[in-house]
C-alpha cells in the first residue's frame, strides 16, 4: 500500500511539473535537460540535484547528491556510467539495488512534449534523446 501512495505521489508532482514545463515551452527556448530533470528527477533528487527532493524520506538507500559526480570520480564527469543509470535497462553492477525508476523504459513507452517534432520520431531515438539531454544537465550540475 506504501508503495502505490509513493506512486500515485510522485505521478501527481510529475504531472504538476509537466504542466509547469509545457507552459514554459510555449515561452520560448527550452533547457530540455533542465525540464526533463524536473519532471523526472527533482521529485527525489530535488531541484538543485543535491538529494533533498520531496520524496527522499520514502526511499530505503539515500538519495544521491548529484553536483559531486564528477568530484567523485576523480574530477571526470561518468557520463557513460550516468547514462546506463538513467536509461536502466541494463543492469549496472556499481550502482547497486535499483531503487530508481528504469526511465529508458519510461521514456521509450511516453512522448515528450520537447520530441514530439524530432525528425526520427522514433520512440528508441526519442528515449535515447531524453537521457542524452539529462545526462547532459547533469554535467552541467556539477560543483566546481
Amino acid at each position: 500500500m506504501k508503495v502505490l501512495l509513493n506512486f500515485h505521489a510522485m505521478a501527481i508532482v510529475s504531472a504538476a511539473m509537466v504542466g509547469a514545463s509545457a507552459a514554459a515551452f510555449a515561452a520560448g527556448p527550452v533547457d530540455v535537460g533542465k525540464r526533463e530533470f524536473e519532471a523526472a528527477c527533482a521529485v527525489c533528487h530535488g531541484v538543485k540535484g543535491k538529494g533533498d527532493g520531496p520524496l527522499r524520506e520514502e526511499l530505503k538507500s539515500g538519495v544521491p547528491d548529484l553536483t559531486v559526480l564528477a568530484r567523485n570520480n576523480k574530477g571526470v564527469f561518468p557520463f557513460d556510467r550516468v547514462y546506463q543509470v538513467i536509461d536502466g535497462r541494463q543492469e549496472v553492477k556499481i550502482h547497486g539495488p535499483r531503487e530508481m525508476p528504469v526511465w529508458g523504459n519510461s521514456f521509450r513507452s511516453q512522448s515528450s512534449v520537447y520530441f514530439e517534432d524530432y525528425p526520427a520520431s522514433d520512440p528508441e531515438s526519442s528515449a535515447r534523446s531524453r537521457i542524452l539531454a539529462l545526462t547532459e544537465y547533469l554535467y552541467r550540475l556539477q560543483s566546481k
